[in-house]
């Protein structure tokens, strides 16, 4: 017969039991439900998170993606920042929200050091488009960089936003090619690919999701990505350096966060739990859906390309004479 002191003694054991061999910390983290935030609307990020959370479930049992919009992303970085260390809340975002934006902003909530690095998961290309406004016999960059120098008050790009990638991205287009590129921000992608269908604009510098479709269907004009090599989803398409802009390559990445005083047995346990993840066939084709592909690498190796982007963007955002925003 077993006691009521019997049953406290092996749910003590049956607790110690479950703890051995994990690492301080460890166990919490797996009995939280754990929160992967963007810092979108719900879109292709979004749908990124869940397809990999789907595949996290060694890491914990509960996974609850949230997005959390907000000046540009900001907010979401900041929120997690200020979030327990404890592997519980993830941030996932682009690259630029660690390496871009100090260089952008006046003063920022917080700083890289505030996060420990854990992974990449996701890459892809920029695509240059255009669309009706320009002339039916462009068809490569070098036709697009002549009309623009003959059509000056005609050349513009839509993106996403100010101070984004995206926005250098065509601002350094215009500095290499010796043209003026009046640069044309929207609150997302979605807008400014409706106002390039509508004749509103010249062209979008955008990831490739934003337009595939409707280049597809012959609506608009792919002329380049900026890749260092084609993507598997535009193969006909040529790359800058291709089209003669070597200084114009440039790939989207997509990370994942944790606060920076995680203990780093937590971070070390994700990693290995995302890097599974990502090499599941149903991650690798639902990443696919959103014309991205999977990119993991080790957290030293993401160290280091953290800090290199950084210097490369600062450099990148001073020739362009950017000034800074409040």
């Amino acid at each position: 017969m077993i006691t009521r002191r019997g049953l406290l003694t092996m749910s003590a054991a049956s607790a110690a039991f479950s703890a051995v061999g994990l690492p301080p910390g460890l166990a919490q983290s797996l009995a939280k439900t754990v929160h992967i935030l963007s810092g979108f609307t719900p879109g292709p990020q979004d749908a990124m998170a869940r397809l990999i959370a789907g595949q996290m479930k060694d890491y914990a049992a509960s996974i609850v993606v949230e997005p959390r919009p907000g000046a540009s992303g900001r907010i979401v970085v900041e929120t997690v920042k200020a979030a327990d260390a404890d592997g519980s809340v993830i941030l996932i975002a682009p690259l630029g929200f660690i390496t871009l934006f100090p260089h952008v902003y006046k003063t920022l909530g917080y700083e890289p050091r505030d996060f420990a690095s854990v992974s990449t998961v996701a890459s892809s290309p920029t695509l240059l488009t255009v669309g009706p406004k320009v002339s039916g016999d462009v068809r490569t960059l070098a036709d697009f960089v002549a009309w623009c120098r003959v059509n000056p008050k005609h050349a513009s790009y839509g993106t996403a936003g100010a101070g984004t990638t995206l926005h250098f991205i065509g601002a350094t287009l215009g500095r290499a090619a010796g043209f003026e590129f009046l640069h044309v921000p929207y609150q997302g992608g979605a807008p400014a690919t409706q106002d390039l269908v509508k004749g509103e604009i010249a062209s979008t510098v955008l990831p490739i999701i934003s337009s595939l479709g409707l280049v597809q269907s012959g609506d608009l004009r792919a002329l380049a990505t900026t890749g260092p090599r084609r993507s598997p989803f535009l193969p006909a398409v040529p790359t800058m350096a291709e089209a003669g802009y070597p200084s114009l390559e440039d790939v989207t990445r997509t990370g994942l966060f944790v606060p920076a005083k995680t203990p780093t047995d937590i971070v070390e346990k994700l990693n290995r739990a995302i890097q599974a993840a990502l090499r599941s066939d149903e991650v690798k084709s639902g990443l696919a859906k959103f014309a991205v592909e999977v990119e993991s690498i080790s957290m030293d190796d993401f160290a280091r390309l953290l800090a290199s982007e950084s210097e490369r963007w600062k450099a990148i955002v001073q020739a362009t004479g950017f000034t800074p925003i409040d």
